[in-house]
């Protein structure tokens, strides 16, 4: 008899965290549109708070410190929800195989951090509301560039679903003079810069928080080390 694979062959947590978000989503539908608008610019990341104007925005003054995380919790429609999942279930399963459960939510919030840092860096004092996982996501990726070229040389990329725990982690040095990922790096900022400008007809420009991306993107890459186990045997 024939072994079948699993129709959601993903880690748990992974799929909890794909049902939280689209629960959340699901749920904002029932509210009426100035419930909803309330709720989003309570949970948002908004630059703006931590300017003159932060007191008189909607949740304060919790929300200037929650919503670095609950931003990621809200997205702009369904497509926006769908593409973030999709990447989500990519990146995160791997990062998820590799360090497990808490660790891979605790690093997921680091990078949203992150990337609502990276954004605010860029936009001081903008009174614009910022929503979506895009940044974790962006940063998980960052978290797997860590050891996915060493899972080319060492056994396949196929080690990243189902043993990704026995792949090598590349240090930053070694990061740096590997053209794969100097190449790699530079395409996703570059890809970034040119979304941000609507290339493509993607989106309009200033629509996708590319800063978000790239400051997401950036904390994983650099952070994924604090978070990573050691190496273990191979199966």
């Amino acid at each position: 008899m024939s072994r079948r694979e699993p129709i959601f062959n993903a880690p748990s947590s992974v799929l909890a965290l794909l049902a939280g978000l689209a629960l959340v989503h699901a749920l904002r539908t029932l509210l009426t549109n100035r419930q909803d608008d309330l709720l989003v610019l309570s949970l948002a990341f908004i630059p703006a708070r931590y300017g003159p104007i932060g007191s008189e925005l909607p949740g304060a003054p919790l929300a200037s410190v929650t919503s670095f995380v609950t931003h990621m919790f809200l997205h702009g429609d369904a497509t926006h929800l769908i593409v973030n999942s999709a990447w989500l279930l990519i990146f995160g399963s791997a990062i998820a195989r590799r360090v497990g459960t808490l660790r891979f939510l605790f690093f997921s919030m680091v990078c949203g951090v992150g990337g609502a840092f990276g954004f605010l860096c860029f936009n001081p004092g903008l009174a614009v509301p910022v929503i979506g996982a895009s940044g974790a996501v962006s940063g998980l990726m960052g978290g797997v560039m860590r050891f996915f070229f060493s899972a080319l040389d060492y056994g396949g990329a196929g080690l990243l679903r189902h043993q990704p725990w026995v792949i090598p982690r590349m240090s930053l040095g070694q990061m740096a003079r590997d053209r794969r990922a100097a190449v790699a790096i530079g395409v996703w900022i570059l890809l970034n810069f040119l979304v941000s400008l609507g290339f493509g007809g993607l989106a309009a420009p200033g629509v996708i928080a590319w800063e978000a991306h790239l400051g997401g993107f950036f904390t994983g890459l650099l952070a994924f080390g604090l978070f990573d186990g050691p190496i273990r045997e191979r199966r």
